[in-house]
């Protein structure tokens, strides 16, 4: 080999093969401080391309997933006030079942409707009442009063309003647009409703005016007893409203064996209606241990290309620190060799 003074090719070589070293170990120290395999586009562009999509589709994943566990929820808390509402019910049809015996007295009978009547309240406060992060689920009953004046009948004052499940429901259970589904309970809902307000229809029925002067007027006062209210309006006169809810009428044998029929009605509306709840529970299920395989395969998948191999890795970061070190020592020895010029010449 020549000796020259201006070209140094070992030394050219020794530098070469450090940077080369330096580079190698650098990236192995970044694949392991950070754990990925590839931390940059130009450590893997294609694979960058593939993990980006996979990384994107494991996270919408991951939200369909909370997706799924929300409207499972949500439609047991719905099955669950559909449960009460049959307990409710049971109770109301072993009453009836009671007062369609003869036996009964008319205080009998008269405490039957009673309790008949609160059941109906709270089934109505279930109906309008149930509600899920805020919103109501089954909307609100018709105004199920009826008011006359003087015999003179009225309109319902309010009219039924629907809630969340008054309509088909849409939930996305999966990454990509298409990945819906569809669970829809409203016309059973609907149907139960009318039933329930028609269960517990209310006429409120007022008398003529009596005009009061004198003491009568001082000493009046409001009355409410055995559905009979007795209160003075603008002119100074006492109306008198009598309160009957026909759909619970168990006055007599052949009543309650009506509302006993009715009562069987929507029980089985309820019911028809529990299942619906419990096949829509059972879908979503299906669909969420779907997407769990889905996204513990992607997650496997998206691992194989940007997770670092840390045996690899530290067997890379050994091999480049000692060749760093005998670069170095090699650079050394060639700088050395521009001596031998001077040992020439002299």
């Amino acid at each position: 080999m020549a000796i020259t003074l201006f070209t140094n090719s070992s030394a050219m070589s020794a530098s070469n093969a450090l940077q080369k070293a330096n580079s190698t170990l650098s990236s192995a120290m970044e694949h392991l401080g950070t754990g990925k395999r590839i931390t940059k586009a130009s450590d893997d562009a294609a694979g960058l391309q593939v993990a980006t999509r996979l990384q994107g589709q494991t996270n919408g994943m991951a939200v369909a997933q909370r997706n799924i566990a929300d409207a499972s929820t949500m439609l047991q808390t719905g099955e669950g006030a559909m449960d009460e509402v049959s307990n409710i019910m049971y109770r109301m049809k072993d009453l009836a079942t009671q007062a369609a015996s003869d036996t009964n007295t008319t205080s009998s009978r008269n405490a039957i409707s009673d309790e008949l009547s609160s059941l109906n309240d709270e089934l109505g406060s279930i109906m309008n009442n149930t509600s899920y992060a805020g919103d109501s689920l089954f909307g609100a009953l018709a105004s199920n009063k009826t008011t006359s004046t003087d015999g003179g009948k009225a309109s319902d004052a309010v009219k039924a309003s629907n809630g969340k499940m008054s309509d088909s429901m849409t939930f996305q259970i999966g990454a990509s647009k298409g990945e819906t589904s569809t669970v829809s309970v409203a016309d059973k809902l609907n149907q139960l409703k009318s039933m329930i307000t028609s269960l517990g229809k209310t006429e409120n029925v007022d008398t003529a005016a009596t005009a009061l002067t004198g003491d009568d007027l001082q000493n009046f006062k409001s009355t409410s007893v055995n559905g009979v209210t007795k209160t003075l309006n603008a002119d100074n006169k006492v109306v008198t409203t009598t309160t009957t809810k026909n759909g619970l009428d168990v006055s007599t044998s052949a009543n309650a064996n009506s509302l006993i029929d009715t009562l069987n009605s929507t029980l089985d509306n309820v019911s028809s209606l529990r299942s619906s709840f419990g096949a829509s529970i059972n879908s979503l299920g299906h669909a969420s241990a779907n997407l769990t395989n889905m996204k513990d395969n992607t997650d496997q998948a998206l691992g194989n290309i940007q997770d670092a191999d840390f045996a690899s890795e530290a067997s890379k970061m050994t091999r480049s620190q000692m060749l760093a070190q005998t670069s170095t020592s090699m650079l050394k020895q060639s700088n050395s060799m521009s001596s031998l010029v001077m040992s020439i010449l002299g």
